[in-house]
Parts: C-alpha cells; sequence; structure tokens
C-alpha cells in the first residue's frame, strides 16, 4: 500500500512536470505503473522542434499518423522529442526528421508506431558527431551499424538515414 502511495505521488509529480514542459501532453498508464510514458501531440512536437531549429519532412507533404508517406509525431513520447532536442542542442547541426510515429515502419514495443524513434536525414554534420562521439557497439540484425549515446539511446545507420532509438531524453 506504502509503495501504491508513493508511486501514485511520483506519477502525479511528473505529470506536473510534464504539463510545464509541454501543455497538452497525455500522460498514459496506471497509478501503479512507475514507467508510465508521456505521450505528445503533433502540435506539441512540432513546437519543440521549431523552438530549436529542427525541421521535418515527408514524402507525402502530411501529419497524418495512418499514412506512411507522411511524417508524424502524434502519440510521440516526451522523452523522444527532447531527445531530439539534446541531440540538436548538442550537435549544432542541420537535423531534418524524415519518420515519425507514422505506420510502414517496423513493429516492436520500441518502435516508431509507440513513440519511441525518430528518423533524420544524413548528413556530414550530424553523421561525424554521432560516429566520433558515440560508441560503436555493432551491427544491428538487419546490417545497419549502430552507435550508443553515453545515455543508453541508439543510432542505427539505415544508409539514406538514421534511424534512432530513444530509451531517454538523452541528459535534457
Amino acid at each position: 500500500m506504502q509503495q501504491t502511495a508513493r508511486i501514485t505521488k511520483a506519477r502525479a509529480a511528473l505529470t506536473a512536470l510534464a504539463l510545464l514542459v509541454a501543455p497538452g501532453v497525455a500522460v498514459l498508464g496506471t497509478a501503479t505503473d512507475a514507467f508510465a510514458v508521456t505521450k505528445i501531440t503533433q502540435a506539441t512536437a512540432s513546437s519543440m522542434f521549431s523552438q530549436v531549429g529542427i525541421t521535418w519532412s515527408s514524402s507525402g507533404n502530411c501529419s497524418d499518423r495512418n499514412n506512411s508517406t507522411c511524417t508524424s509525431f502524434d502519440q510521440l513520447n516526451l522523452a523522444t522529442a527532447q531527445g531530439a532536442q539534446t541531440l540538436k542542442r548538442a550537435t549544432g547541426c542541420a537535423l531534418n526528421i524524415t519518420g515519425g510515429t507514422e505506420t510502414g515502419h517496423a513493429s516492436g514495443t520500441y518502435s516508431h508506431w509507440n513513440g519511441y524513434k525518430l528518423d533524420y536525414s544524413k548528413n556530414s554534420c550530424v553523421t561525424g558527431y554521432i560516429q566520433n562521439t558515440f560508441t560503436y557497439i555493432g551491427l544491428r540484425g538487419d546490417g545497419a551499424p549502430q552507435y550508443q549515446s553515453g545515455s543508453g539511446n541508439i543510432y542505427a545507420d539505415e544508409g539514406t538515414h538514421w534511424d534512432v532509438l530513444y530509451y531517454n531524453c538523452g541528459g535534457c
């Protein structure tokens, strides 16, 4: 009972913090879920990205989560958006998001659809930063070289773009 009360109190504090950082967020989970993920809207994510100069694009010039040619941020994890901001601030590089929570990516718990991943256009600045700052951890099952940041996030070079798995905000 005491542990449930602590979790409930911690969850309320996290919800209050999330609302201060990103108004309009929705917090998912139950009072006993100590690892609830905070989901954000397209508008909130777009605002967060614009604040630090991150751009985004899609082949369909749209943001519909149910259209694979769009780049959607609907239901993105707050920590993922914060991780993108952290990357932008750390690198100073041009950062363009080409994939978010839209359908069409591989499934799984830590997937694009579930808000844990973003795809970024490749450029020499971003690639140089990732390869020179993070630790090479080997090839992913599909052959993509992977690099791990100090905070544990995984950066996979998929050839035409970087596929980034955010477990956390990257030290925000």
